[in-house]
Parts: structure tokens; sequence; C-alpha cells
């Protein structure tokens, strides 16, 4: 009898178990390789910060926090560090408006709108290396299309390649371009599921085309808004392949951003330690600014 009793305990104790069990079961491959190439790297990369090495050599060098000191007292990277801001407000601020402005034109009943929503969204899927060498023809000052329009319009062109002034708005246009695409259905997505209601109401209560956008549209549309404030935003700080093709970080350092120096500190002047100290500091500011993000902006998504 006693057997007989111990044995529905144990049954149910295992079906108690058996969701934590499978919950396990199918996390567990997911943490390995989160630990494994994600944070594993990551640790790796703030140990080498605090070393001297050239990459190649089989011994490092202990300077402790040497080169965060060297880091902060060169000019230079204050420098990359505003231009790596002021790209990804840039890129950040236009994407996330005209993509608004393309979704809600897109959601319009237009005759070819599914085949135009296809073209907008093709950059976003091709290699930002491509990219950038079909935008450089585009840009070229003397035979590109952009100096054509220019020239059309009675306007010289810019030497987009040269002039430290127009270097950075170039990357800027392409890197929106490539990315509008991506706004653009996230924000049709969310129109799609706004209720038709809600604009009724707001029509019989004589709100015009501007209010319902600004009372109805734009609330409506905060959840993906803040998804992709955050997403564009650790986007466009770690971009590198437009930027790399199209500018190498030039002129002057124009448009060199953090990830870039990480690339050139590391495998062109071989300085691995100052390479980690830049992923460092670009990781506890991409790190700051979404804690910020999702401190701040969340609490005014609407969830309903």
């Amino acid at each position: 009898m006693a057997h007989a009793a111990a044995h529905p305990r144990a049954s149910g104790r295992i079906q108690r178990l058996f969701p934590y069990l499978l919950f396990i079961l199918f996390i567990a491959p997911n943490i390995a390789l989160l630990v494994l190439f994600t944070y594993r790297p990551l640790v790796e990369s703030i140990r080498l910060s605090f070393y001297d090495w050239d990459l190649i050599s089989p011994q490092k060098t202990w300077v402790g926090f040497e080169n965060y000191t060297d880091y902060f007292a060169d000019p230079t990277s204050r420098y990359i560090i505003r231009n790596t801001l002021v790209f990804t407000a840039a890129t950040v601020g236009s994407t996330m408006a005209i993509g608004l402005g393309l979704a809600l034109l897109l959601n319009l009943r237009l005759r070819g709108r599914n085949a135009a929503r296809t073209v907008l969204f093709a950059p976003y899927v091709l290699g930002g290396a491509a990219i950038g060498i079909i935008w450089l023809f585009i840009f070229d000052p003397r035979f590109g299309l952009v100096s054509a329009l220019l020239g059309r319009l009675g306007l010289p062109s810019p030497n987009w390649y040269n002039d430290p002034n127009w270097a950075m708005p170039m990357v800027i246009i392409v890197y929106t371009w490539k990315n509008l695409g991506y706004a653009t259905v996230i924000y049709l997505a969310g129109l799609q599921t706004i209720p038709r209601e809600l604009y009724e109401a707001a029509r019989v209560d004589g709100a015009g085309p501007w209010p319902r956008f600004w009372h109805v549209t734009l609330p409506q549309l905060s959840p993906m808004t803040f998804f992709l404030l955050v997403t564009t935003m650790l986007s466009s700080m770690q971009a590198f392949d437009i930027i790399s093709v199209m500018t190498a970080g030039g002129p002057l350092d124009a448009t060199k951003t953090m990830v870039y120096q990480v690339y050139e500190e590391a495998f062109v002047r071989f300085r691995v330690g100052d390479a980690s100290t830049v992923a460092t500091v670009l990781f506890f500011i991409l790190l700051g600014v979404t804690l910020l993000q999702v401190r701040f902006l969340e609490r005014r998504v609407n969830y309903g």
C-alpha cells in the first residue's frame, strides 16, 4: 500500500516539473550560443582592454587602465565619439521620420502599392558593401547621377569623397536609404492594426486630419516607435560596411565612427588593447542609452 501511495506522488511531481524541464530543454541551446558567441567575446574584449598586445606576439603586457587614460586624453577620440553620435542621431531620426511618412502613404488605397512596398524594402536585405559601391558611382562629383541632377538645377556638385563637410552627409543619406524599408514596414504593420473606430470617433468629435494623426495615429504607433528607436539606434552606432566601402573613415577622420576605429586599431595598426578599449567604451555607451530608453521612454508607450 505504501508503495502504491508513493508512486502517484512521484508521478504528480514529475508532471509538475515537466513544463520547467521542457522550458530548460528548449532554452538551453540558445543560452549556450549566447554565452559562446556573445558574452564570452564581450568578457574577453574587456579583459584585453587592460593589456598591450599586437595580435601576433604570444605575450600580452599588462598595462592596467593606461589604455583608457590614453583614449580619453586623445582629442581624436572625442572627435570620433562626436561623429558616432551625429551619425546615429541623423540616421535614426531621418529613418524613422521618412519611414513613417512612407508608411502613411503606402497605407492608402493606391494602385501598385504592393509593388512599391517590395521595392522599398529591397535595399534593407542587400549587403552594405554592394550598396556602398553603387552609391559611390551615384555620388561621383563628375559623372554621377547626383551631379547630373544638380547640374540641371544650375548647382555645382560637392566633392563628396574629399570634402570633410560633405562626406558625413553622404554616408548618412546612403545608410538612411538602406534602412528606410525596415522602418516603413514596421510602421505599416502598426498602421494596419489601429482600429478604424478610433478614427470614426475622432471625426465625430470634429477632429481634422492633423489632430487625428497627433492624437490617434501617433499614440497607437508608440510601441513601433519605441521598438524602432532601440533597434535602429543600436544598428546605427555599430554601422561599419557602408562607411568602410565609401570613405574608409575619411577624409580627415570626418566619417570615422567608433566601430570603424575598433577595426582600424585591431587589424590595421595591430593594437588590440586600444581596439578593445574603444569596443568596451562603445558597449557601455550602448548599454547606458538603451537602459535610459527603457527607463524613461517605455512608460510612455501605449500598449492598449
